[in-house]
């Protein structure tokens, strides 16, 4: 890694484990002088004398003042979290023993972390590339089996060895056109004009699968709005309520009940889906706080992945429900049209919304149905089965330089059918390159990177 941050060459130091009172809490300290340090403060034994990836018991002391009893993990770089000498020490999870700990520590020397210092140090002493280290923030945001799957697959180098292979044939062909350069006098061609051409369709093809996967990677990384629409009475609130397996919301025969937007979280087949449920949408109403209850409701609708659109079967004409999915194709809305109340209804009401294919038919309040619609709407959210195995791509970064890596794949195909001269072709593969080093970490910049692992947690 060429890139020469300032304070590179400093030891480091950061709270590993949450702040506030636990059985214990976890120190890391990383850099050149960690051993020396923690020598200073650990009179029992030689620190520097000890093997790697041990475990050491004994006192902290500063001067003649006893701080705590330790247990100290020892891991010598460059067989480290972060390619340095790191020392891990876990003591008693007082908020005051710990500041007394880290203190005695920044006396001799070292500085307080920045966020994602620790990580940073991996990915630039090449124990992680890029697209790895942002997994690991990915990582421990994951609430869901299916974002922790994603993510430490990510992390342990699935999507990072996809690219390792796109990036490797493109330097091959990239030789071959420059060494053409060298012999241009004699026109000799050493790399087969027929063969890239496959080679980037190829990629072109593996490029696209990627970029298609970013909108399954953002549903499991950031869930799923789901906005509740309907009108008053439909049993919006009764919904909620099934949905969560409990009582939530107010249900009431009264129109008009709910007033601002309910919102809570529910784990559906490992996606979060965050459920809003809106006022009921009603065209006249002579309440003014309904009114504006009604307006959040179709601000909600416009700005959720999913509208649900709830009504009650005994009092919605078939036309009227067509007229509204009509609507919300024409807004590009994703939706589902769910009949509520199928416990009431008779079989002529039923029959006649049977023939709407998009209908799903529930009762709310005998939770008729509701496995089936959580089903349904899993299968809008992912258009499919989740495989965690494959490669997913769940970062917008990472998904921005992917379009403009097809982008440049495509002038590349271009410039082949075009029989452009060699020179031409290699800056489109350069470029190519490019925007693949972005995503691992090849090519980056200091900014780039601090903006990077500034979202991380202090302490990773």
């Amino acid at each position: 890694m060429s890139i020469h941050l300032s304070g590179w060459d400093d030891t480091i130091i950061a709270l590993a484990t949450p702040q506030g009172i636990g059985a214990i809490g976890v120190i890391r300290v990383s850099g050149k002088n960690t051993f020396s340090i923690l020598n200073a403060l650990f009179p029992s034994k030689d620190l520097s004398a000890q093997a790697s990836h041990t475990l050491q018991v004994g006192y902290l002391k500063d001067g003649d003042q006893v701080l705590d009893e330790v247990v100290l993990a020892l891991f010598k770089g460059p067989k480290s979290y972060t390619g340095e000498d790191v020392i891990e020490i876990s003591c008693h999870g007082s908020p005051f023993i710990q500041e007394q700990v880290i203190g005695a520590i920044t006396k001799r020397g070292a500085r307080l972390a920045k966020p994602g210092e620790f990580t940073q140090r991996a990915f630039l002493n090449g124990k992680l590339d890029l697209a790895q280290a942002e997994s690991v923030a990915d990582l421990i945001a994951s609430n869901t089996e299916a974002s922790r799957k994603t993510a430490l697959n990510n992390m342990r180098g699935g999507f990072s060895s996809d690219l390792k292979q796109l990036r490797e044939q493109l330097i091959r062909f990239s030789a071959m056109i420059e060494l053409e350069l060298d012999f241009s006098q004699e026109d000799v061609e050493f790399a087969d004009r027929k063969e890239l051409k496959a080679l980037i369709a190829e990629l072109h093809h593996s490029t696209q699968q990627l970029i298609r996967s970013f909108s399954l990677g953002n549903v499991i990384r950031n869930g799923v709005q789901v906005a509740i629409i309907g009108k008053p009475n439909a049993g919006k609130s009764t919904l909620l309520n099934a949905l969560l397996n409990e009582n939530r919301a107010i249900v009431s025969d009264i129109a008009g009940t709910t007033r601002d937007t309910i919102e809570e979280v529910i784990n559906i087949n490992g996606i979060l889906f965050r459920l809003v449920d809106t006022a009921g949408i009603r065209e006249h109403t002579t309440d003014e706080i309904e009114q504006i209850g009604v307006e959040k409701s179709l601000e909600k609708m416009n700005a959720s992945d999913i509208v649900l659109y709830l009504f009650d079967i005994n009092s919605t004409a078939v036309k009227e429900l067509q007229a509204f999915e009509q609507n919300l194709k024409d807004k590009h809305i994703q939706y589902l049209l769910v009949a509520n109340k199928i416990d009431t209804a008779d079989t002529g009401k039923v029959n006649a919304i049977t023939h709407i294919p998009s209908a799903i038919l529930i009762s709310a309040k005998s939770m008729t149905g509701i496995d089936i619609l959580k089903q349904a709407l899993t299968q809008k959210a992912i258009s499919g089965d989740v495989n965690t195995e494959a490669t997913i791509v769940t970062n917008a970064r990472h998904h921005d330089a992917l379009l403009k890596l097809s982008q440049s794949l495509e002038e590349a195909q271009s410039g082949i059918d075009s029989q452009i001269p060699g020179d031409l072709l290699a800056l489109d593969i350069r470029q190519c390159l490019h925007y693949l080093g972005l995503i691992t970490g090849e090519i980056t910049n200091e900014d780039q990177l601090d903006f990077i692992f500034s979202k991380f947690c202090i302490g990773k």
